[in-house]
């Protein structure tokens, strides 16, 4: 009997720590940059468009706060 409630109390814990992971996605943002030559020139292709270095980074949040008071 002992078994099972052991059993019963690790699956649920496991359970609850999944789905406290899914529910805090961070929000992402693509961000890109025109790649550049040595010239400092942007790098085209054979087709005429301008190459693009892209990235996806996450968005931090400011908090606001309140002031430090100085010293006298």
């Amino acid at each position: 009997m002992k078994n099972i409630i052991s059993i019963l109390g690790m699956a649920a814990g496991i359970w609850a720590m999944t789905s406290y992971d899914q529910d805090k996605t961070p929000e992402t943002k693509k961000v890109c940059h025109e790649k550049l030559g040595k010239d400092q020139k942007p790098l085209k292709d054979k087709a005429g468009k301008i190459l693009q270095d892209c990235k996806v980074i996450k968005i931090h949040k400011k908090l606001e706060g309140t002031e430090v008071p100085t010293k006298k």
